[in-house]
């Protein structure tokens, strides 16, 4: 009976560190979805990674929705030409994560060239099968 039961354990701890490990695959296919939207401005792109109850928080305070987000992106308005994602961290608890990352991008926000270092949290909820991003807080480096 002891070798069935630590049987049954190692197997389900098998299962679900497989599952975990696949969750942790997609979220980090999700994060560079999200990168490569917010470098492109294709709406359509930043429409499929975001959930419809985005709440977008920027470094300097202001919190955007969905709608904001998207339309601030893709009109340029807030141009990204290249980020850079390092020390980057998912935790998974059920249908929610949380990633935590250094961004470096460079930027050309209304024809202004510039560069950002922030600390980002964003937290994916997964829907209909997909992770998307749920929130989002960034906080400036010096």
């Amino acid at each position: 009976m002891k070798y069935f039961f630590l049987l049954f354990i190692v197997a389900f701890l098998n299962i679900t560190s497989k599952a975990q490990s696949k969750d942790s695959s997609a979220i980090a296919e999700a994060v560079e979805q999200l990168r490569i939207a917010m470098i492109s401005g294709v709406e359509k792109d930043l429409n499929a990674i975001a959930s419809n109850k985005l709440s977008y928080g920027h470094s300097g305070g202001h919190v955007e929705g969905k709608k904001e987000f998207v339309e601030k992106i893709a009109s340029g308005k807030s141009d990204f030409v290249t980020i850079e994602l390092t020390e980057q961290t998912i935790e998974i608890s059920d249908k929610t994560a949380i990633v935590r990352h250094t961004l470096n991008a460079t930027t050309n926000d209304n024809g202004k060239s510039g560069t950002v270092k922030l600390k980002v949290m964003v937290v994916f909820q997964k829907e209909k099968g997909k992770w998307v991003m749920l929130a989002r807080q960034a906080v400036k480096l010096t």
